[in-house]
């Protein structure tokens, strides 16, 4: 089985990104892994702590034995996403002990996120998160910058977002956390937002973000790391499969697939038909919207 590490810098190399899809509600594993291996394609499964706190995944042991009833190491592997140090709500987390179980129930890699911290909070906790993983021999992501839309409340208008550049992450700060954190991959912030997770929002349409891919070209520049795209859903296509061209080689899918599942359970009250939702929005997000149906970054050590 070729390692996660290779793939996603196969990924990088080759100016594709791998789909991540997050499973909110464990009934969407199995769809999810099956659309990916019908289209022929790669894709990560990952779930985040605030989908085991916020919602119904059960926590990083129950989703690795849902995944392992299911998985294909060809088409899918198992990632941690965001476990933050300070939560959505502001409150201290034990992100060590998360992150220890995950790698013991067999997640092949984790994600740490500080971007609540300060710069010098946040490089010491990536470290020591980085360190953990290489141990286990699995590759570990980080957060630079500020990715909205976890919070509680609606953001700020999103185009002074924007045109302000408010919590994009620093060309200069990259290059100094990648060098002393050893991380292997980064997400970054260039225009990106998270879908909503509060009930008063989270059912609502998703901000049409955008991307500077200028910016983004510049930390790909100076990290010279495979860089990772949060809130990946509502950003216009062209933009998105551009970005692919600077430095994302790993992009993350949430409310797509979670609306698609949750809206298909209320107007049915049947788990089978929301997962038939999950399933056919993933074979339309792999084939129709990242083209990446047959594409399987791992079979060429070299790059595609």
């Amino acid at each position: 089985m070729l390692d996660l590490t290779v793939i996603i810098k196969n990924a990088y190399k080759s100016g594709i990104a791998v789909p991540a899809f997050n499973v909110p509600y464990l009934p969407m594993v199995k769809p999810v892994i099956r659309a990916v291996v019908d289209q022929d394609s790669f894709a990560l499964i990952e779930v985040a702590r605030l989908e085991w706190t916020k919602f119904e995944a059960g926590g990083p042991e129950t989703v690795a034995e849902e995944y392992a009833r299911w998985e294909d190491p060809a088409h899918v592997r198992l990632h941690l996403d965001h476990i933050p140090v300070i939560d959505e709500d502001g409150r201290r987390v034990d992100y060590l002990a998360i992150i220890e179980r995950a790698i013991d129930a067999g997640f092949h890699s984790v994600m740490v996120d500080g971007s609540r911290l300060s710069l010098e909070e946040n490089i010491e906790a990536t470290r020591r998160v980085t360190e953990l993983a290489h141990r286990a021999g699995i590759p570990c992501e980080s957060e630079l910058g500020a990715v909205l839309g976890h919070e509680a409340g609606p953001l700020p208008p999103y185009d002074e977002l924007f045109a302000s550049g408010q919590g994009f992450t620093r060309v200069d700060e990259a290059r100094r956390f990648v060098t002393e954190t050893g991380c292997d991959w980064l997400s970054v912030a260039v225009g990106n937002v998270h879908g909503a997770i509060s009930a008063e929002y989270k059912d609502k349409k998703k901000i049409a973000a955008r991307l500077d891919l200028n910016h983004l070209q510049a930390l790909a520049d100076a990290t010279s790391i495979p860089l990772v795209l949060h809130g990946g859903t509502g950003i216009p296509k062209d933009l998105v499969l551009a970005s692919f061209r600077h430095g994302i080689a790993k992009i993350n899918i949430a409310t797509a697939i979670r609306q698609a599942y949750e809206s298909a359970l209320r107007e049915t009250g049947d788990v089978s038909a929301a997962r038939d939702a999950v399933y056919e929005k993933t074979r339309w997000l792999i084939g129709e919207y990242f083209g990446l149906t047959g594409v399987q970054p791992q079979i060429a050590e070299d790059g595609l």
